[in-house]
Formats: C-alpha cells, sequence, structure tokens
C-alpha cells in the first residue's frame, strides 16, 4: 500500500469516528422553561451526534406536534436547531395564519450532565428563554398484570373546582360548575389536580360540542386527546391517541353531543386507551412527552390536567384509581 493511499484511509477513518464528546448529546431530554409563557415542558431527542447521521425530534414551542428537526448541528461543543415557524413576537395581536415565518433557533451546550440552552426568534433578543434539559429516565414499571385496584379517588365532586387549580398563573380560569357538570369557555385556563398519580385507571365521563377540542394530561406529561373527529380516519391526533406519538387502531368517538366514556390504564411507561367501549390502545409504550406536558420529572408521580385553552368540553365524571403491587 503507497504512503498516499494510507494516509488516504487514515484521514477518512478519522472523520467518520464518532466524536466522543458530541456522543454525549445524544438521547432523550425532558426540559424545563421556567418562562415559558404556558407553563409547558418541551422533550428533546438526538441521535447520530458524533457522526455524519446526525438527527433529532422535538417537542416544544411553537405548535403542539412530535417534529423532525430539519435543521440540527453541533459545532464547538455547541448543539443548534432550528425551526422556521409563524413565531409571534411579544405583543404581536395578529391571526395565527398573518404571523410572519421566522427562525426560532435552540442552542444548547453540555454541563454537568444537563443541557443548558436558550430559543431566541433570530433576530429578536427580546424572546429569548432559557431552559434545561434532564436526560429521561428508565422506568422499569410496566403493564405484566400484577396491579391492583387501590381505593379510587373521585376528582370531580359535582359540585365545585375543588382539587384543581389553573395552569397557566394570572390567567383567568374560564371554569364552572353548572347542574353537576364541569365546562369551560374557548381559550380558558388549563385545570391541575391537586393530587397526584403514579400508576393508575382514568374513568371519564364528557360530552363534546362541534368542533371541540381538549385533552386529559396524564401525569402531567402525557395527552390523551379528546376531540370531535366522529367518522374520520384515525390518525396521531385523533380522539384517544396519545397525541402526536400513538394512534387509536380505530376512530371510536361519538358524533358531538352524545356522553362518551375514557378508561386509561397507565402503568410505567405502558398505555391501554378504551374509548366508548372499544379498546383502541393496547399496552403501547410513550417514548416521552406530549405538547401538553407541564411536568418534565417523569419518575415521580403527576397531576391529572385538562385542557381548556381551545375549545369546550363538558364533563361529568372524572375518577383515578391507582394501582399498586398486592
Amino acid at each position: 500500500m503507497s504512503i498516499l493511499l494510507a494516509a488516504a484511509l487514515l484521514t477518512s477513518n478519522c472523520r467518520q469516528a464518532p466524536n466522543a464528546r458530541e456522543t454525549d448529546f445524544n438521547g432523550r431530554w425532558n426540559i424545563e422553561v421556567p418562562g415559558e409563557s404556558r407553563s409547558r415542558a418541551w422533550w428533546l431527542e438526538v441521535e447520530g451526534a458524533g457522526t455524519r447521521e446526525l438527527k433529532g425530534r422535538f417537542v416544544g414551542a411553537p405548535g403542539g406536534g412530535l417534529y423532525e428537526i430539519p435543521e440540527i448541528a453541533i459545532r464547538d461543543g455547541e448543539l443548534r436547531f432550528v425551526f422556521t415557524r409563524r413565531y409571534a413576537l411579544p405583543g404581536e395581536q395578529l391571526p395565527y395564519a398573518q404571523v410572519p415565518e421566522r427562525r426560532g433557533v435552540y442552542r444548547a451546550r453540555l454541563e454537568g450532565g444537563k443541557l443548558r440552552g436558550t430559543f431566541e426568534v433570530d433576530g429578536h433578543p427580546e424572546t429569548r428563554l432559557a431552559w434545561i434539559g434532564e436526560r429521561a429516565p428508565v422506568i422499569a414499571d410496566r403493564d405484566d398484570g400484577s396491579w391492583r385496584e387501590a381505593a379510587p379517588v373521585e376528582l370531580f365532586n359535582g359540585k365545585d373546582l375543588a382539587g384543581w387549580k389553573a395552569m397557566i398563573p394570572g390567567k383567568e380560569l374560564g371554569w364552572s360548575v353548572v347542574g353537576g357538570i364541569l365546562s369551560n369557555v374557548d381559550n380558558a385556563n388549563n385545570l391541575v389536580s391537586e393530587q397526584t398519580f403514579w400508576n393508575f385507571k382514568l374513568e371519564a365521563e364528557y360530552r363534546l360540542v362541534p368542533g371541540s377540542n381538549s385533552g386529559i394530561g396524564l401525569r402531567g406529561r402525557y395527552e390523551v386527546q379528546v376531540l370531535d373527529d366522529f367518522g374520520r380516519p384515525p390518525s396521531v391526533q385523533s380522539h384517544g391517541s396519545i397525541y402526536s406519538r400513538i394512534a387509536p387502531s380505530v376512530n371510536a368517538s361519538k358524533p358531538a353531543g352524545e356522553w362518551q366514556t375514557l378508561e386509561v390504564t397507565l402503568i410505567g411507561r405502558d398505555v391501554t386507551v378504551v374509548l366508548n367501549g372499544t379498546k383502541v390502545i393496547d399496552k403501547a409504550v410513550i417514548e416521552g412527552l406530549t405538547a401538553m406536558a407541564h411536568d418534565p420529572h417523569e419518575d415521580r408521580p403527576g397531576p391529572i390536567s385538562i385542557q381548556g385553552d381551545h375549545r369546550q368540553v363538558e364533563i361529568r365524571r372524572l375518577v383515578v384509581t391507582p394501582l399498586v403491587r398486592p
């Protein structure tokens, strides 16, 4: 082998070898954003760091889905990724469709095993937010048939909002109880239970008006979509889905105006969803937070939350039965 060929192969191999320092960015990260206006948490997954195959997925501002990151790089120890979306500026009072597309830039460095980062709309330093990412924990609990029901907890007493608090400080609540039914106005605050839960079965009865869009947050982290979508094909945004992550097997929705039932079993990351008597998700694994998340600490008990910031929903029953080891 010639000296030139050997040198070329060595150079090529060096370029392809993983960068040990950059590989520390790989993994799933739960992100706390202290200044986020809606009290939401974010989620980030990084794969292929230290190689030419770098890619990522993100749940966060703006918009509510799980998105592939279109522009991502690591340079000089800094992770940087960008979305081009309709980012509104502070004080900008425009319908969403009229908000100009802008570049949202996320940057982060590793410090003490955590991601410490910022978000900023490019060219607008007044939009800057600081955020901290911690590695998503491994959760050992599985839905293996060994769990038993404890005493059920009535989260809605049919009379008032006792046991609930607002998610977003300073925003009008927008919820009331009339005739034993809990309901909200459009663009209300989100509700958060004062009690927290780990493994449990949740049972809900609710009614949707035409165009309803709501959700129930499990441990304040994983949204079960509640949506008026009778007759539509199932998707990761359908009624009964784990929003943007797990699609129901079928659309089991009833038409708007009819009372509907939801039963959700959550053990560790394993989730089963029964909508109107039909099992639509069976022991699927939730990979991480959804857009409704406001509590990023996945290894701790968390609250039940109810989305009120979209459209109206009417609730007449909400019960959580903790699941425990015998």
